[in-house]
């Protein structure tokens, strides 16, 4: 049996997934989308996982796109199963309930981007280029890069992306939303391990309300958001973290929160 192109390690709450493919620059075929696909689940099911981090083995790519080589042998009706495979996956992904943060470790093109985008933090190292240069490949994103692209960074970003193809450095990527932070590439992981720590050591129900928010209102006209918003703010007075919150607050004193 060959081993899974997705590798798993758990530490202090934190999973990371890792993209195991160096040897292809990470790419993405439909066994790795599937495998992804059932490494998310895993963890969302998995009550002893807070966070999921998400990077790329080897020193070159987060995830440099889908795999060309197998996709040029697909005909319509199976690129339409490989474009909803890849949807699937950013659409669970997108919707955890967990907070994933993509370490952006280096290449993060096509599917690659596509990827990072679903996820809900990004860190990028600053030798990471980004971008959607399917144009050059007579193709257009097809795991929801055009749709990400346009909320993350409006629509004149996501036209110069997509119809140019270009790939953007880290500093451009930033400016225009599409990573949260840039740092020097020896002190990614350092940076992505302490950030997921804090989100580790947060209100896990309360980081769940604002995911679901967030997306939630994302998608919606804005009364409807707030009246999800409100009713995520009122269920959260009924748990025992929210009150251990408030009091830990009022003792000033460090919370110890349960997720309950």
């Amino acid at each position: 049996m060959a081993p899974s192109p997705v590798t798993a390690h758990d530490a202090e709450g934190v999973r990371t997934l890792t993209v195991d493919r160096p040897e292809r620059l990470n790419a993405l075929d439909r066994h790795t989308l599937q495998a992804l696909d059932d490494a998310f689940a895993a963890a969302a099911a998995d009550t002893q996982v807070r966070v999921v981090v998400l990077t790329g083995a080897g020193p070159k790519a987060f995830v440099a796109g889908a795999d060309i080589a197998e996709m040029n042998q697909l005909g319509p009706i199976e690129a339409r199963e490989f474009s909803l495979l890849g949807q699937r996956l950013m659409r669970r992904i997108e919707r955890m309930s967990k907070p994933v943060v993509a370490a952006v470790n280096g290449y993060a093109l096509g599917g690659g981007l596509e990827l990072a985008m679903c996820c809900h933090l990004r860190v990028a190292a600053d030798s990471a280029r980004l971008g959607q240069p399917e144009i050059s490949l007579g193709l257009l994103p097809g795991f929801g890069g055009t749709q990400r692209l346009l909320r993350l960074c409006g629509r004149a970003a996501a036209l110069e992306l997509c119809l140019l193809g270009a790939p953007v450095e880290a500093a451009r990527a930033q400016q225009l939303g599409l990573v949260n932070r840039v740092v020097p590439a020896a002190e990614l992981e350092a940076e992505v391990r302490a950030l997921a720590a804090r989100l580790a050591a947060a209100a896990p129900l309360a980081l769940r309300a604002i995911l679901d928010a967030v997306i939630v209102g994302g998608e919606c006209a804005i009364e409807e958001g707030l009246q999800f918003e409100t009713a995520q703010f009122a269920l959260l007075f009924a748990t025992e973290d929210m009150r251990e919150g408030t009091g830990a607050f009022l003792e000033k004193r460090t919370p110890q929160f349960r997720n309950r």
